[in-house]
């Protein structure tokens, strides 16, 4: 089994140190590259063909959620899938970068396993946006005086959710919600397989890079709306 490629971007030589030995024990992947920031990061993943990029949110220079968006722009870089790694757990930029084409984030602080995990789940092609992160998004956009439904790219949404099916659109909900295939099918008593159908041709009607963006569409377009607690 070839090993899921690695690239660490952190301007903290130290915490690239530790990621790296972490990475490196396991047997499925490996650390294929270091940038201290972001600008490196692009020039690396362009260079090594990383199927996941760990990427601090604040560096020097070009910052991490810059780097995200080149990344995410560049059609030869499509298969890359990037986690944000962010001081908290719901950082003031995390919306941003999932608009950008972050798969996911994750805190600093999490453990070993959740960090391997993280990678695994982001290299699978999934987001990792569980529930309860999925939640805490919403609560942080917000609290950024966004509001689903408005502007622009709302309404470029909303024309392309025309486009879906009536089952499409059920599942971009339940996706939205943070829910897994296998929890959507359970939900929506059908084959994960063919959530996963569903998923694929929601995301290729909406331009959608992953799931994560999917659930920043499902509410920017007004199709999901979020509960004001």
């Amino acid at each position: 089994m070839t090993p899921i490629k690695v690239l660490l971007a952190d301007d903290q030589a130290l915490l690239r140190s530790a990621f790296r030995v972490l990475v490196d024990s396991e047997s499925d992947m490996q650390v294929v590259g270091e940038a201290a920031d972001g600008a490196e990061a692009v020039t690396l993943a362009r260079s090594t063909r990383a199927d996941v990029v760990l990427m601090d949110i604040r560096m020097p220079g070009t910052d991490g959620l810059t780097a995200t968006r080149m990344i995410s722009a560049d059609p030869d870089l499509a298969g890359v899938r990037i986690v944000m790694l962010t001081t908290f757990e719901v950082d003031e930029y995390v919306v941003q970068a999932l608009r950008a084409g972050a798969s996911g984030f994750l805190g600093k602080g999490a453990e070993p396993d959740e960090l391997l995990n993280a990678i695994r789940v982001a290299a699978a092609g999934e987001a990792l946006l569980s529930p309860v992160a999925t939640k805490g998004l919403i609560a942080s956009f917000l609290a950024q005086g966004g509001s689903a439904g408005e502007g622009p790219d709302a309404a470029e949404y909303a024309a392309r959710l025309a486009a879906l099916t009536g089952r499409e659109r059920e599942v971009l909900v339940q996706v939205a919600g943070g829910h897994s295939n296998d929890r959507i099918a359970d939900r929506l008593v059908v084959s994960p397989l063919t959530v996963k159908t569903h998923v694929n041709r929601a995301m290729a009607k909406l331009g959608a890079r992953d799931r994560a963006q999917l659930v920043v569409i499902a509410y920017e377009s007004g199709l999901v709306r979020p509960r004001v607690e």
